[in-house]
């Protein structure tokens, strides 16, 4: 049954909690994930990531908590919540002496499709990840990438509203890897797809929505941008298009001259600007930079990588 306080979230936790004798596992999870949005899950080894997917999706029953997929509780054991969501653990487990197109019949008629629907599904999802030429091969020759390929077809095969992939990229090379990505971008909106990595770059690139978890506790939970945004440092980069070695030298002369700068260099053409007053800054620095009277090519406020800040957050 729907609960209501939680028809807006695609996935809600409450209090979801795993406990392993002393050890705490996962401890109160709280987390709401957007409908609609890529969310990426991060966490060292051992953070309990793992833990909180196999909870959400029934797999493993909670010490205490709750959680809902789809506005269905799933930790009520009841196999039916199973239809809200595709599945994709870390090492899919496939029967070897079956083709990826029996496979995928096989998991159709498990979830009641019915014929027609089953192999136009099949036909699309063979040729989505690029397994259509495998298709009539047994599973048992597959390379480990293939299998990740097919593990990603039968998540999605009966048209879930929301996917569950943990380390979905781990095992694919990187022109698979951008062929994957490619194709969960282009669910964005119509399918909420909640993902771990350990691929940092894979998170960076497509995530609207990122949650850092540590030793089992939520450190953070925030749209991409507010999170990067939050950790900015008070930097400013600046490149011109051309330029003479003269005016560089005085526009750098005229930059360290600012009470209100700390330090400016310049590296390989690139001007860093480290500000005291990042309010300040941003009302006279653009006046400066046209008071050079250099082409401007480019000009940031510096962000640091997500990788910097997962480092920072959980080191």
């Amino acid at each position: 049954m729907k609960n209501s306080m939680v028809s807006g979230s695609a996935i809600c936790c409450r209090s979801l909690s795993r406990h392993f004798g002393e050890v705490i596992a996962l401890n109160t999870l709280d987390l709401d994930v957007p409908a609609g949005s890529i969310f990426g899950f991060l966490g060292r080894n051992g953070a309990g990531k793992t833990t909180a997917m196999r909870l959400m999706t029934g797999l493993a029953f909670p010490t205490s908590g709750k959680a809902w997929i789809a506005g269905i509780e799933t930790t009520s054991g009841d196999n039916g919540s199973r239809t809200a969501f595709g599945y994709l653990p870390q090492e899919p487990a496939f029967y070897g002496w079956m083709t990826a197109i029996e496979f995928l019949d096989y998991v159709g008629r498990i979830f009641g499709m019915e014929a027609a629907r089953r192999k136009q599904r099949i036909t699309e999802l063979l040729d989505m990840t690029g397994l259509q030429e495998a298709s009539r091969r047994k599973i048992s020759g597959y390379s480990g990438g293939m299998k990740q390929r097919l593990g990603i077809a039968q998540a999605m095969l009966h048209e879930p509203p929301v996917l569950i992939l943990d380390e979905p990229t781990s095992a694919l090379d990187p022109a698979g890897r951008a062929e994957l990505l490619d194709l969960l971008v282009g669910l964005r909106g119509r399918v909420t797809v909640f993902f771990s990595s350990h691929i940092l770059a894979d998170v960076d690139r497509i995530c609207d929505h990122i949650a850092v978890l540590h030793r089992g506790e939520l450190l953070e939970v925030s749209a991409r941008e507010d999170l990067l945004a939050r950790n900015a440092t008070d930097a400013v980069e600046i490149q011109f298009e051309g330029g003479s070695t003269d005016e560089k030298t005085d526009f750098l002369a005229e930059l360290n001259r600012q009470p209100w700068i700390d330090n400016a260099v310049e590296i390989s053409g690139t001007f860093r600007i480290l500000v005291s007053d990042r309010n300040l800054a941003a009302v006279r620095l653009p006046a400066l930079t046209v008071k050079s009277g250099m082409v401007l090519k480019s000009y940031s406020w510096v962000q640091p990588s997500l990788e910097e800040v997962f480092l920072e957050m959980s080191g």
